[in-house]
């Protein structure tokens, strides 16, 4: 196994949101190169960038936001999140139209030509059209999916240690704060 330092996470999709930011920060506290891969549209916030990057120059890491798929190239692990959040389903048009180049397929991870390659998400995630959610997008035009189901149910995602990792990190906190 590859150690975490000089490893490289490629965030793809809506790239300033709460999940990117957190990558991000993480991955420049631990000198592992972060990618921000999504629209230049959506930038990410000046002041997060800079104070972000600072902390990088510190620990080695590099920090990078594009919108170009050579990013891929050699990523050790690719994570996205939902492309528009409760109380942003007025957006999802215009969201689905700006992310769907972002949507994490098969064909993304064989970019990364890494056959060991990981696929990460917060969840929940939209991978296939079984949600009632999911199903009238779909109805009405709009493939809200950021993950193809292939790669969810794939060799490559360990979405569901990510989440059984993160119960425990909360019932960790709980614990302490009784």
């Amino acid at each position: 196994k590859k150690p975490l330092k000089g490893s490289k996470v490629v965030f793809c999709g809506d790239i300033r949101n709460n999940m990117s930011y957190a990558w991000m920060y993480g991955c420049a506290k631990m000198g592992i190169h972060y990618v921000a891969y999504g629209p230049d549209e959506l930038c990410v916030d000046r002041k997060i960038l800079a104070a972000v990057r600072d902390v990088a120059k510190e620990n080695g890491s590099t920090i990078e936001v594009t919108s170009d798929p050579a990013c891929l190239k050699g990523a050790d692990v690719i994570s996205t999140d939902i492309w528009a959040s409760m109380g942003e389903e007025s957006q999802i048009p215009d969201r689905v139209k700006m992310l769907s180049p972002y949507k994490v397929t098969m064909e993304m991870i064989k970019a990364t030509e890494n056959p060991d390659v990981l696929f990460l998400h917060c969840l929940p995630s939209f991978h296939d059209f079984e949600t009632t959610m999911a199903k009238e997008w779909k109805e009405k035009g709009y493939d809200i999916r950021e993950v193809t189901d292939e790669v969810f149910r794939s060799k490559h995602s360990v979405v569901f240690d990510e989440a059984e990792n993160r119960m425990h990190t909360i019932k960790a906190v709980m614990v302490a704060t009784l």
